[in-house]
Parts: C-alpha cells; sequence; structure tokens
C-alpha cells in the first residue's frame, strides 16, 4: 500500500507543463555559435527559394516591364497587358520560358536569403539587447543593414539574373557563362562632351578614358548605387513590418485566434507562433510596405543592369538614368510595373517568413 502510495505520489507531482520532467530540455545554440550561425542561413536560404520559386513568372514578365523590353513595351500599364506576356511568352517557349533565368535566381536567392536572414539576426542581437531597446527605428536600422550586406555580396548574380530574364529572341539567347563573359567584356563610351566644353578639357577626358579600363568585374556592379539606395527602405520597412504586426496579431484580445502553443522547448525571449494564415498575413503587409517605399529606385536599377544590352551601350550612372526614365514617360515611369510588383511582391515575401519562421522550428532555433 505505501509503494502504491508513494507512486502516486510521484506521478501527481509531475507537472504537464514541465519541461524537465517530462523530457529533457533541449541546449539552445547561442545566437553567436556556428550551430545557431548555419541553422539560421539554411532557413533563410530554403525561405528566399521557396518564395523566388513561387513568384518566377511573374519576375520575369516585371523585369521584361521595368527595363522597357521593347517586344513587351505595348503590354505595360494594365493587368490584361501582364496576362498578355505571359501567354506570348507561354505561346513561344512554354513552361520553360516563364522560368527562364531561374536557375540564376536561384543560385543567387539562396545565398542572397541566408546572409539576408542571417545578417538580421545578428545585427538585431547586437542593436536590441533587451525588450526596452525594441523600438522601430532599432529594427528599420536591423533590417536595412541586413539588406545591404545580403545585397554586397550577392550583386553580380542578380545582374546576370536580369539579362537572362532581359533577353526573348530565340536566335539571340545566350547561356549562363556566355551571359558572364558579355557581361565582362562590355566596354562603356567615353562620356558625352558636355556643349561648350572646353577642348583642353575634352581631349584629357579623352585621354583618361582611353587608358581607363571600362570593363571587366565593374560591369556586374551596373545598378549597385541605386540598388542600396532602394534596399535601405526596402529591407528595412519589410523586417520593421512583419515585426510590428507579429506583435499586433499576438495581442492577447486576438492571440487566441491567431497563434500556436508555444513549443515546450522554446527559448522564452522567442515570440509565440503565430498560425499559418497569420503568420503569411503578417508578410503579405511587410511585403506591399515595402515594395511601395522602395520601388521607383528599383526601376532604375533594372534600367542601370540592362544598360549594355539597350541603348548605345554607354553605362549611366543613377541620375542620368532617372532623367532618361523621366523624359521618356514622365513621372510615372517610376511606377511601371507596380500592379503586378503587388501580385508578386505580396506572396513571394509572405512565404518567405512563413517557411523562415517554420524553418527556424524545424531547425530547432
Amino acid at each position: 500500500m505505501d509503494a502504491a502510495a508513494e507512486a502516486r505520489k510521484r506521478e501527481l507531482a509531475i507537472c504537464p507543463t514541465d519541461d524537465d520532467t517530462i523530457a529533457p530540455k533541449r541546449k539552445k545554440p547561442h545566437k553567436q555559435s556556428w550551430d545557431y550561425i548555419w541553422r539560421t542561413g539554411v532557413a533563410g536560404g530554403l525561405a528566399g527559394s521557396a518564395a523566388k520559386t513561387v513568384v518566377a513568372p511573374l519576375d520575369r514578365v516585371k523585369i521584361l516591364f521595368q527595363a522597357s523590353n521593347p517586344q513587351f513595351a505595348k503590354y505595360t500599364g494594365s493587368w490584361f497587358g501582364v496576362v498578355s506576356a505571359i501567354k506570348d511568352i507561354y505561346r513561344d517557349d512554354g513552361t520553360r520560358g516563364l522560368f527562364r533565368g531561374h536557375s540564376a535566381t536561384l543560385l543567387r536567392i539562396f545565398p542572397y536569403a541566408a546572409i539576408k536572414f542571417l545578417a538580421y539576426e545578428q545585427i538585431r542581437s547586437a542593436l536590441i539587447r533587451n525588450p526596452d531597446q525594441e523600438t522601430p527605428i532599432r529594427r528599420l536600422l536591423s533590417g536595412s543593414l541586413a539588406g545591404v550586406t545580403s545585397v554586397f555580396f550577392t550583386y553580380p548574380l542578380e545582374v546576370v539574373r536580369v539579362r537572362l530574364a532581359f533577353e526573348t529572341k530565340r536566335d539571340s539567347r545566350s547561356s549562363f557563362s556566355a551571359i558572364c563573359k558579355k557581361i565582362y567584356n562590355e566596354r562603356s563610351p567615353p562620356p558625352r562632351p558636355v556643349s561648350g566644353e572646353p577642348v583642353v578639357i575634352a581631349t584629357t577626358v579623352k585621354t583618361i578614358d582611353a587608358v581607363t579600363p571600362r570593363f571587366g568585374l565593374s560591369n556586374f556592379y551596373r545598378g549597385f548605387s541605386a540598388t542600396i539606395l532602394g534596399m535601405l527602405p526596402y529591407a528595412g520597412m519589410s523586417f520593421l513590418t512583419h515585426d510590428t504586426a507579429g506583435d499586433i496579431l499576438r495581442h492577447h484580445m486576438i492571440s487566441k485566434y491567431t497563434t500556436l502553443p508555444k513549443p515546450l522547448d522554446s527559448p522564452p525571449d522567442k515570440p509565440v507562433p503565430l498560425r499559418s494564415w497569420a503568420e503569411l498575413f503578417a508578410g503579405g503587409i511587410a511585403g506591399m510596405v515595402s515594395q511601395t517605399s522602395a520601388y521607383p529606385l528599383e526601376v532604375i536599377r533594372r534600367r542601370m543592369q540592362v544598360g549594355g544590352a539597350v541603348g548605345d551601350g554607354r553605362r549611366l550612372h543613377l541620375s542620368e538614368t532617372a532623367r532618361m526614365i523621366y523624359k521618356e514617360k514622365g513621372i510615372r515611369g517610376y511606377w511601371v510595373g507596380l500592379s503586378i510588383g503587388y501580385v508578386k511582391v505580396i506572396p513571394m515575401v509572405a512565404v518567405s517568413f512563413y517557411v523562415y519562421e517554420r524553418g527556424k522550428t524545424w531547425l530547432g532555433i
């Protein structure tokens, strides 16, 4: 009888929420440890790859619109134009045409997303050390710096991807290696002389241009300045909006509809996980806000990236490209393709954050 009572006493002492009693608590890796870093990188890379695959056909059409591809210029400015462009591509090239350049996209997006999410976690942990420092400006700064870091390391692959997606003619398509060689060997003619420029200055400029390399690795960074300027608001607003929307969705008044039970082995500083629809909603809002804030600079960047494939091949600076777009289409030119941008970015960012958050759970961080 005494033995049975003792067993019952031990059974009642076990609390259903006692992690250490039910199962050994799994030790979480420190954020600066190699274990946490590689797990974060893998989760981020998978998130980026999944998101880009979902919207790859829309991404190609948007690039053709933004870069003013002559064959598709007639379709810009309407939803029917988007559908017609997709039909044309599918009719000429089938499904592969809609995913042209996607292999280069995946080569770029996996390291890009991995570095972006990894950098965000590391920068965030440095800037936000306690709940009192959890401010919008720190979240914005963490996201902006993470975006700039990822772009710096992966930008050349982005240029190659855009050039692959820009090509539409069957008889002039290039392979990945051929595009790389073509970009590397593209030479930009010297700047056009300004009206009334003194002969001595003009001669000096020509002499400098004759001995200064205007080709090589620098060609893979066309549009980089516009990318950095655009990434600051884009990545910053994306992370800020996602985290803020997550806080709202976790509010105690609605949390029973929007959140899942927190895993027993989850670290105390990790937020309660959102339900799938709520996580996708937070990511979608983040995509819409970030796209709106950075779209004009994205249009300028696309035009700079394809500078060697259109026009006279002269490498244009950011201000020159902006003036050219305004001269061609006015203020509306900076918003060409925004509607398809929303259709693409909202599901892309939603899927990205969803897979990333779920990926961290799967990987135990």
